[in-house]
């Protein structure tokens, strides 16, 4: 037997698109990579331009911000209006609209944009559906997407290798300089994204430094595999156990994430005095991460070896 989809309105899942579709999107931005074939990752609710707050600021895998507007209901010139001035206002590197119900003469706006311009926008329909019995659930439909016949290949590519190679060139100024004081990243070599990581001794379980445009982090990733999320959490509450010694030794308040509805669970500590895009401040921001990396493993090595895993 095969069964039908039975569409809902939207708002049985989500009751408002700002208190509730918002913040989910935020927490499951993995659901847009499905279907646009991105890496976004990062995603932050509210952010402010001037006056006004972007429904949500993400980051593509370069580290670029990528501006997301949500809307229910039919599509308007206010939320198009806003899409283009957000993302002009924080120089994004994209920008998608999320409504339930796109109009005709949007759809054409989007799709001229992406013929006339390098910039990438992207038009998807959310709506609510279920099968039979079960839960309501999301489904998102892409509409209008970037035209590959319309982009300048050549200049986007040369972006893309000039963002890896500042990248690069930072990871390599940092692991030469952690050298002299950690052999905890020795046999790492300098990448082209955004974080670099080595083996806690333990499968899975990864020390990693990431590099934003203007932060960067110290984290303990915990990812055993495929199929491997109770296994994940069950490390990650081992840990959670002791995470007053392990602040305490740390000395401050680390970020304690077990990211539901994503198979991995995060340890981390971020440092705000500035990312790959302040190379003035590239040697302190460098020192910084190696230090809070070296205090880290000092504070979580007793208790990930006593993981039997």
């Amino acid at each position: 037997m095969i069964s039908k989809i039975e569409r809902l309105r939207i708002k049985d899942i989500w009751k408002n698109e700002a208190y509730d579709f918002t913040p989910w999107l935020r927490d499951n931005i993995d659901t847009l990579n499905e279907i646009l074939d991105t890496s976004l990752s990062n995603a932050e609710s509210e952010q402010r331009v001037g006056s006004f707050s972007v429904d949500l600021i993400a980051e593509d895998e370069s580290g670029n911000p990528i501006i997301i507007e949500n809307q229910f209901g039919k599509s308007d010139h206010d939320h198009l209006g806003k899409l283009l001035t957000y993302s002009s206002f924080i120089e994004a590197k994209g920008a998608i609209w999320i409504v339930e119900n796109p109009r005709p003469e949007h759809i054409k706006a989007i799709t001229w944009l992406n013929e006339e311009t390098a910039f990438p926008f992207y038009l998807i329909k959310v709506e609510a559906i279920k099968i039979d019995d079960s839960d309501p659930a999301p489904l998102f439909t892409l509409i209008v997407g970037p035209s590959e016949e319309s982009r300048d290949v050549g200049e986007i590519k040369k972006d893309i290798a000039e963002r890896y190679g500042i990248r690069k060139k930072f990871w390599t100024e940092l692991l030469n300089k952690a050298k002299g004081k950690t052999k905890l990243h020795a046999n790492i070599s300098p990448g082209q994204y955004n974080w670099v990581g080595t083996s806690s001794g333990k499968r899975g379980l990864n020390y990693n430094y990431t590099v934003r445009q203007h932060s960067s982090t110290v984290e303990l990733y915990i990812d055993r595999g495929t199929d491997s999320d109770e296994e994940n959490l069950d490390i990650y509450n081992k840990l959670l156990e002791n995470k007053k010694e392990i602040e305490s030794e740390f000395g401050a308040d680390l970020l304690w994430e077990s990211l539901e509805n994503r198979r991995a669970c995060r340890i981390s500590k971020t440092i705000n005095i500035g990312g790959y895009k302040d190379d003035d401040k590239w040697e302190n921001i460098q020192e910084e991460m190696i230090d809070t990396m070296i205090k880290f493993e000092k504070a979580l090595k007793p208790y990930i070896k006593k993981i039997d895993v």
